[in-house]
Order: structure tokens, then sequence, then C-alpha cells
């Protein structure tokens, strides 16, 4: 189950978000919103309101001359009650 989430995202959109109880997960690219909402609950024992997912596009980049690839994959954005929060440090 805690293959399905890979690792908290960590920006600076995510981290206003968090203060609004909304949290940014990287996750697998098989992953489905049933199974990442237990295995939210299995990791930080916080039942999750809602879960959104959403893929995360690919970008070109350029470096040192040469063209190359990076990013990508999926995330879910997991809504939590009022009270509830999520220790991500």
């Amino acid at each position: 189950m805690t293959t399905l989430i890979k690792n908290p995202r960590v920006t600076e959109k995510a981290s206003f978000a968090a203060e609004q109880n909304v949290y940014t997960f990287e996750i697998s690219e098989f992953a489905n919103k049933t199974e990442i909402k237990k295995a939210i609950f299995a990791l930080y024992k916080v039942k999750p309101v809602k879960v959104n997912v959403l893929s995360v596009p690919k970008k070109r980049v350029m470096s040192r001359g040469k063209e190359g690839v990076k990013g990508g994959g999926r995330k879910a954005l997991v809504y939590l009650k009022n009270g509830d929060k999520i220790e991500l440090v």
C-alpha cells in the first residue's frame, strides 16, 4: 500500500494548499482514489474527505546544449476535515 504514495510534493503551491487542509502527494501511475484513501489512513491515521488525482505533464529541457525530459507522473490532492492534520516534516 505504501508504494502507491511515493512522497509528499513539497512546493510553494502545495504549502499554501496545506493551510487549507489539502495535502499533495506524488503517486504511482496505477493508483486509484480508493487505494490512495486507504494508504493515507494507513500512513497518517487520518481519514480523507476527498481525493483528486491529476496528471503532471513532462517538460522538455535543455542542459549544456543537450535536450532532455524532466518531470511527469501523477499527483493526488488529499482533502481532510478541519480538525485533521498531516505532519510532513
